[in-house]
């Protein structure tokens, strides 16, 4: 019997690419269910290639397009068409890649209903890990990390005793501005910061890339997953994105997972939950690549990553209000509101303004980030 997907951000660069695996294995993965919030174009015609049995859309005239298509497919739309998709779609297991704050509410649906989630939103974990976790183990879900970092990790952790291990090192690629100067970075127009020298991603997950929250946030992500303390895990800026990261044992060892710079095997990896499968695509070819490099971080110049650090390590809400403020000053760097040295600044503005406390519940959460999202909006620089 085929595994029953269901893509939530089946438009974007990870539900592309998790479609792509499901047409090469398409003797064992069936797409069931996908979702997009405006680019109803790419949705219609993922509807008519697939004829998922549902299929979610934020406009409704949208929604009404993509019924008259006659595939059958059953379409929710408006304020609450994710939860409501969530709550009525047969699946086997969720693809998450909702991108930003906006997963949260729907990483928990899913937790909730006792599905396994392939999680790309690192933004939910990020904000809610330990609750979520406890979510998950209380309903029987799996959380499949699909970063390739994440999942990396994941892979070299196999068979071993996590007891043994020393310490976690996340990869960077650096993103487009690896050795720029403070003073370089002062006139970065977003079109600048939204060009990676690697990976092909949106905007929100590009410009963090080049701040180095990305790294900061997968930090904090790898700490909860893993079980693993902050002060263990490092960062290496990797430009060539070939060690997607590695774990360090006790005795010394180092256990790397290398690869091609492309989600398609992380992907892979989770919707199998471990199982190796046979794939055409590319693999890599190490005498082809010639060297490996990797630098430490400058941190003092790409301040979002000591930001992230010292929210991970302070616990409670702060992680969540850091991620609530960054998302506003990418937006506000996007819009050319701020400039690329000021993300940072107003992140770090808003986190002294909120006192940090313990959380108890999803809700109370949301209610922070939102206030969060408010105060960066607010904010004079």
């Amino acid at each position: 019997m085929r595994k029953k997907i269901a893509i939530l951000g089946s438009t974007g660069s990870i539900g592309t690419q998790t479609i792509k695996i499901i047409k090469e294995f398409a003797d064992d993965l069936e797409l069931v269910g996908i979702t997009a919030y405006q680019n109803h174009k790419l949705l219609s015609q993922q509807v008519q290639e697939f004829s998922p049995k549902f299929a979610g859309i934020k406009d409704r005239e949208h929604a009404g397009r993509i019924r008259d298509l006659g595939s059958g497919t059953r379409v929710f739309y408006g304020d609450n068409y994710i939860e409501e998709f969530i709550d009525q779609c047969e699946c086997d297991i969720f693809v998450n890649s909702i991108s930003g704050i906006y997963g949260l509410k729907a990483t928990h649906q899913i937790l909730l209903s006792g599905k396994d989630i392939a999680l790309a939103n690192k933004e939910s974990i990020v904000s809610a890990g330990e609750l979520l976790k406890s979510v998950a183990k209380r309903t029987g879900s799996r959380i499949l990390p699909i970063d390739s970092e994440h999942s990396a990790i994941w892979q070299c952790l196999q068979g071993e005793d996590h007891d043994h291990v020393e310490r976690l090192i996340l990869t960077a690629s650096g993103g487009p501005f690896f050795g720029f100067t403070r003073k370089q970075l002062e006139q970065i127009t977003p079109k600048e910061a939204l060009k990676h020298p690697t990976w092909k991603m949106g905007s929100k997950i590009s410009i963090d890339s080049a701040t180095l929250m990305n790294k900061g946030l997968e930090v904090i992500e790898a700490s909860v997953l893993f079980d693993i303390p902050m002060n263990k895990i490092d960062v290496l800026v990797h430009p060539q994105s070939i060690v997607h990261s590695l774990v360090e044992y006790q005795d010394g060892a180092l256990i790397a997972q290398l690869g091609v710079p492309d989600m398609g095997q992380p992907i892979q990896y989770a919707l199998f939950n471990k199982q190796r499968k046979k794939t055409a695509r590319t693999s890599l070819e190490l005498a082809k690549i010639n060297k490996l490099t990797f630098f430490e971080p400058d941190q003092s110049t790409f301040k979002c990553l000591s930001l992230a650090y010292q929210a991970g390590r302070a616990g409670g809400v702060w992680p969540a209000v850091l991620n609530a403020a960054n998302q506003v000053a990418v937006d506000r760097f996007l819009k050319g509101e701020i400039k690329f040295l000021q993300i940072p600044e107003l992140i770090s503005i808003v986190m002294s303004i909120h006192s940090n406390t313990s959380i108890n519940d999803i809700d109370e959460i949301i209610q922070y980030q939102n206030l969060a999202k408010r105060t960066a909006l607010n904010v004079k620089l």
